[in-house]
C-alpha cells in the first residue's frame, strides 16, 4: 500500500493533471507594462546616477561638480513626479524607487561631500554630523511614505510637508560651502558653523514643523502668462549656471527666510478647520442626565461619537 502510494505521488508530480486556467493566470502575471509607467522611473534613475556621481566627484576633491550634480538631482526629482501625474505614470514601485533615490540623493551624496570639503577637519564630530543628516533624511523619507496613506488628514494638509523635505534640505545644507566658493576663506569657524548648521537643517527635516509644499499651485496657467514664464525659467537658468554660487546662497537664505510663513498659514488653516467643525459639534443633541439612564428597562447604552466629531478625510 505504501509503495502504491508513493509511486502515484511520484506520477502525479511527474504528470500533473491539466489545468485550463493555469495558461491564463500565467500571462494575466506576465502582462505588458504601458510604457508611460516607465517614463517617470528612468527620470529617477537619472537622478540616482547624478547622486551617486556626485559622491565620486566628492572623493576626488572636484566639489563644484558635486554640488551641480545634486542641484541637477534635486531638479530631476522636482518633475518625475510631476510627470508621472502628467501622463498618468503613478505606480507603487515608482514611489518606492523615488524614495530609495531621494536617500541617496539627498541624505547620502550631501553628508560625504560636506565631509570630504571640511567637516574631516573637525574630527570624529564633524563625521557624526554627516552620519546624523544622513539618517535623518532617512526619517523623513519613512515618514512622508507613511503620511501618504494616513486616511484621518485632512485635505487641506496636502499643501504642506511635515518638515523640511529632502531635497530642500539637501540644497539647505550645502550653504557653507557656498559661502566659501564666494570667497569667504575655509577656517575653523566656518568649519564649526558648517557643522553646527548641518545638525540643525537635519533637524528641520524630522521635525514637525509645517512648510509649504506648492504642489497645488501652478498646476493651469493663463495663456497670457506662458511666455512671460518661459522666458522667466530660461532666465533663471542662465543666472543659475553665470553665477551658481551667488544664486545658490540668496535662494537658500531667503527659503530658509520662508520658514515661519509656512507656520503661519498652517495655524491659519487650522483655526479655519476649528471654526467650521464648532457649529456641528454645537448641533449635537446633549447627553442624557445620569439620573435618567442608570438603572431600569428604559436605560439604553451609551451612543458612539457623531460621524462631525471625526477629522475630515481626504476625499
Amino acid at each position: 500500500m505504501a509503495s502504491a502510494g508513493l509511486s502515484g505521488y511520484i506520477a502525479g508530480m511527474l504528470f500533473p493533471p491539466f489545468d485550463p486556467t493555469r495558461s491564463e493566470l500565467r500571462r494575466r502575471r506576465f502582462r505588458e507594462i504601458p510604457v508611460r509607467t516607465l517614463v517617470p522611473n528612468m527620470i529617477t534613475l537619472l537622478a540616482l546616477c547624478a547622486g551617486l556621481t556626485a559622491i565620486r566627484f566628492a572623493v576626488e576633491a572636484r566639489l563644484e561638480w558635486a554640488l551641480a550634480a545634486i542641484v541637477f538631482a534635486a531638479a530631476l526629482d522636482g518633475i518625475d513626479g510631476r510627470i508621472a501625474r502628467l501622463i498618468k505614470g503613478q505606480s507603487r514601485f515608482g514611489a518606492e524607487l523615488d524614495s530609495l533615490a531621494d536617500f541617496v540623493n539627498f541624505g547620502v551624496a550631501p553628508g560625504v561631500v560636506l565631509y570630504f570639503w571640511g567637516l574631516h577637519e573637525v574630527g570624529n564630530i564633524g563625521w557624526i554630523a554627516a552620519m546624523v543628516f544622513a539618517i535623518c533624511a532617512a526619517l523623513r523619507l519613512a515618514r512622508f511614505n507613511v503620511a501618504i496613506d494616513d486616511p484621518n488628514r485632512p485635505a487641506w494638509a496636502g499643501n504642506f510637508f511635515t518638515g523640511v523635505p529632502a531635497p530642500a534640505g539637501a540644497i539647505t545644507v550645502l550653504l557653507p560651502i557656498y559661502i566659501n566658493f564666494l570667497g569667504v576663506p575655509r577656517q575653523w569657524i566656518v568649519e564649526f558653523f558648517a557643522m553646527v548648521f548641518t545638525l540643525v537643517i537635519a533637524l528641520l527635516m524630522v521635525s514637525r514643523l509645517p512648510v509649504f509644499s506648492g504642489k497645488k499651485v501652478g498646476t493651469r496657467v493663463s495663456p497670457e502668462t506662458v511666455l512671460p514664464i518661459l522666458v522667466m525659467v530660461v532666465a533663471f537658468v542662465i543666472v543659475l549656471i553665470s553665477y551658481p554660487w551667488l544664486v545658490l546662497t540668496i535662494g537658500t537664505l531667503c527659503y530658509l527666510a520662508a520658514l515661519p510663513l509656512g507656520w503661519l498659514s498652517y495655524r491659519r488653516y487650522e483655526r479655519e478647520a476649528a471654526l467650521a467643525a464648532t457649529p456641528a459639534a454645537q448641533a449635537r443633541p446633549a447627553p442624557s442626565p445620569a439620573g435618567e439612564t442608570a438603572g431600569g428597562a428604559g436605560s439604553h447604552p451609551p451612543s458612539e461619537p457623531a460621524d462631525d466629531e471625526r477629522p475630515a478625510r481626504l476625499n
